[in-house]
């Protein structure tokens, strides 16, 4: 196993911004009880912004549990969180039948599994693997892909961040077809949405009569065959996660070439453009979510390499990201600001929570943060 070390001074870095977020995340419960955001505009959770689609509730409680999880055991901190975390989660239980999102991973995941991995109750765990099956049902036959919430002809890389809620509902279940579909779907999505040098597409058009490919698409990229850079961040932790269920070496290799696009062509610091192949005017642009969710999926990613050598690369490219994210785009020294990472984009094309604070990036930086700081 590759042994990995963290610096003292990162170390410190991190728990610093751990802390801060636990007060961020304490003062939105405050200020905006039971609400569930998505964006901030002009720093600010709750507004009247267009939402898009329903996908982040799993996000604000997902944070609770890990704040939970961390606190020293029988702690008051550690009630507090646990408290907050199950008020934040129960109301998500009736979307397990929810068939009109193919986010149930993001919200399920985030929330109810962390929930059950403390407790190990029974009722939790049943949650979950009816929000696999409910997920399940998207699938499309003649395409072998789960249909994105847009149109059944349509396939998101996105989903191959919640493609793990079918494998985990097929493992408890022993249900072969679960596995089958989500299987299916991922070997679909690595032919037809990962190019030959490892960038990904945001989506793909399929023919619903015959199952045929048609063409890749964006809704959120600049263009069809751009690089939108929070999709190659799904691609890379996404196909990740299928590896840890599968152990099938096709996925780990799709994953690798995901994470070494993203490693050349992000700047220095890690730190990507909203789209990788956006033009000059736009490049300053940066999507701090995107680098979040790369650093937790690289986190997860060098563990799973035989070759410590670059196990060891993929280690410190997340935690050079981290350490970006701490230093240049935390709100911490903004009073103003409600969220926890600056810099974050959601749907540039629509201008929603372009330059602001995403749900999203909230989750997967203090995931990543954690991660971190659990070094082996």
């Amino acid at each position: 196993m590759i042994q990995f070390e963290l610096l003292e001074e990162d170390r410190q870095l991190f728990e610093r911004a751990l802390e801060f977020a636990e007060r961020q995340v304490r003062t939105l419960t405050e200020i905006h009880p039971d609400y569930y955001p998505l964006y901030t505009q002009q720093g600010k959770w709750r507004h009247q912004g267009e939402a898009w689609t329903h996908w982040c509730d799993g996000f604000l409680p997902g944070m609770m549990w890990i704040f939970c999880k961390r606190a020293p055991a029988g702690s008051d901190k550690g009630k507090f969180w646990f408290d907050l975390a199950v008020r934040y989660t129960k109301p998500l239980e009736p979307r397990k039948f929810d068939r009109t999102v193919h986010d149930l991973g993001f919200i399920f995941l985030s929330s109810y599994y962390r929930w059950y991995r403390l407790t190990r109750e029974p009722q939790l765990n049943d949650v979950i693997i009816q929000a696999g099956r409910t997920l399940a049902e998207r699938y499309q036959e003649k395409g072998q892909y789960l249909s994105s919430f847009i149109a059944p002809n349509s396939l998101f890389i996105d989903i191959m961040m919640n493609v793990g809620i079918i494998f985990y509902a097929a493992r408890e279940t022993g249900d072969a077809r679960l596995r089958e579909i989500a299987l299916r779907h991922s070997l679909t999505t690595r032919r037809y949405l990962v190019r030959g040098d490892g960038s990904t597409a945001h989506e793909g058009i399929f023919d619903l009569e015959t199952g045929e490919f048609l063409r890749q698409s964006t809704h959120q990229g600049y263009r069809s065959d751009s690089c939108w850079s929070r999709g190659q961040s799904w691609a890379l932790y996404g196909f990740t996660s299928v590896y840890e269920y599968t152990r099938d070496p096709r996925f780990l290799r799709t994953a690798e070439a995901c994470a070494d696009y993203y490693i050349t062509q992000a700047p220095p610091d890690g730190v990507p453009p909203w789209d990788f192949n956006a033009p000059p005017s736009q490049r300053q642009l940066v999507d701090t979510s995107a680098a979040a969710i790369a650093a937790a999926g690289l986190l997860r990613l060098c563990r799973l390499l035989p070759d410590p050598v670059k196990g060891h690369f993929y280690w410190v490219t997340a935690i050079r990201i981290l350490r970006t994210l701490c230093q240049k785009y935390l709100a911490i020294d903004d009073p103003s600001w409600e969220g926890i990472l600056k810099g974050g984009v959601y749907h540039y094309p629509k201008g929603l929570g372009v330059n602001e604070s995403v749900m999203w990036g909230e989750y997967f930086f203090v995931e990543a943060l954690d991660q971190a700081l659990r070094v082996i």
